[in-house]
């Protein structure tokens, strides 16, 4: 374990090549890749460790980052759950055929985990720490360090209460949905379909399927598909089991408390009621509302974005920790590049970002298809069988192929959303 609230911290010193706020995925990913190429970088985070988090199911595309960061040999040696496949359940009960990855892909990076998320990011974050990097937590980013338009560092307020001035070549901001530097600067762009809530919670003694399928990851819509859960096994007899909706209709008036909005959702899903007829409460029931948004601006003048700082679109295809690392990872090799050839421009900073938004495009179209009323992904394949493969492709994170959002065109005569402007791209332009 790198610390905990009495464990002693690493000293800060004045200036760094890096800075990073934020110890989640994308901020301990990035951190590695850089101190791994000699670069001096601090990463700061206002939490201790270990910390609860949600969002605990990877995708099969998750495997090449992990490997980069060399941790798929200790995640083999862990307890987490092996996930072999994602299975969904329609709005009438209909249990359809899990999509095996192994069957579209022979390889084994389609075998992927079901994560506890306070093991998984210490793992990370004592992989950056490993490398060189500099990790401080219970430590908060108050402000941002600036000369004129350019950001030169932070201001932060350590555990004593103690404040101090850093000083870096770049501030890169993983603070996950706190997106510091994107609310500090009036960046976030709302996604004008998705305004979702989600109710969760952790469940002991839940029903699990067997072999193959003990680890599989299921989405169950309810009846009328006004919600849909996440049925997510994890170690040690626990599930976790979110219910997602839109805003108005999840967090209505007089729906009582998240427990009670849960339950009723429950009421209407017999496939989820069924799962959890044995199972007790394992934490409190949470909520997150309206999550779904992007920055209309990836980078700019010593300031970089990347995991969900820069944007998150929804939990339905378990994307999240996927995108964190894929984000750090093209924005660690972006900076490697601008300290060899000494050019910082946010010209420069910002080549990753086009090829990168593509892939996240890809998600957030198949996102706006499974929301659309009257719209059947297993009708659509009977009508057109050759775009399986590209459906399947984004389910397991190969989004980055110009391929891969054919099916689109197509999908837009039922779902006329799938041809909106994508805002971040006009303001790339700007």
């Amino acid at each position: 374990m790198i610390d905990s609230s009495t464990t002693e911290q690493p000293e800060i010193e004045t200036e760094y090549d890096v800075i990073i706020i934020g110890a989640g995925p994308a901020g301990t990913g990035t951190g590695a890749l850089l101190a791994e190429q000699g670069r001096k970088t601090l990463i700061v985070d206002r939490a201790h460790f270990p910390r609860f988090h949600v969002g605990e199911s990877l995708i099969p595309e998750t495997y090449w980052s992990l490997k980069r960061l060399g941790l798929v040999e200790q995640l083999k040696q862990t307890a987490f759950p092996k996930k072999f496949s994602v299975q969904f359940v329609t709005d009438e009960g209909v249990e359809t055929m899990p999509f095996y990855f192994h069957e579209y892909k022979d390889h084994e990076s389609s075998q992927t985990w079901q994560v506890l998320r306070a093991e998984f990011d210490q793992m990370l974050a004592d992989n950056a720490q490993k490398q060189g990097a500099t990790i401080r937590t219970g430590t908060q980013v108050l402000d941002l360090l600036t000369a004129g338009e350019q950001v030169t560092g932070v201001r932060v307020k350590l555990p004593n209460q103690e404040t101090r001035e850093i000083k870096a070549k770049l501030v890169v901001d993983t603070s996950g949905q706190s997106a510091f530097i994107v609310n500090r600067l009036k960046l976030k762009q709302a996604d004008p379909v998705l305004r979702k809530g989600t109710v969760w919670a952790h469940f002991k003694n839940a029903h699990r399927d067997e072999g193959i399928d003990e680890g599989a990851t299921i989405i169950l819509q309810t009846e009328g598909k006004h919600s849909w859960f996440w049925y997510i096994p994890l170690p040690d007899n626990v599930v976790s089991v979110g219910c997602t909706g839109d805003m108005n209709y999840m967090f209505a008036k007089d729906r009582g408390t998240s427990e009670d909005i849960f339950w009723q959702e429950v009421e209407r899903c017999s496939a989820i009621k069924r799962r959890l007829e044995h199972a007790q409460p394992d934490t409190e029931f949470m909520t997150t509302k309206d999550f779904s948004y992007h920055s209309s601006q990836p980078v700019g003048p010593g300031w970089m974005l990347a995991g969900d700082a820069l944007g998150f679109i929804d939990p339905v295809y378990s994307s999240g920790v996927f995108l964190a690392l894929k984000s750090g990872e093209l924005v660690a090799d972006t900076i490697n590049e601008a300290f060899e050839a000494d050019d910082f421009s946010v010209e420069r900073l910002s080549q990753w970002y086009p090829g990168y938004r593509a892939g996240v495009e890809n998600f957030r179209k198949l996102v706006y298809a499974f929301y659309t009323p009257g719209f059947s992904f297993g009708s659509f394949l009977r009508q057109y069988p050759q775009f399986k493969t590209n459906l399947v492709d984004i389910l397991i994170g190969d989004v980055f192929k110009p391929e891969v959002a054919e099916m689109f065109t197509v999908m837009q005569d039922e779902i006329p959303e799938l041809a909106m402007t994508d805002d971040s791209e006009v303001a790339m332009k700007k």
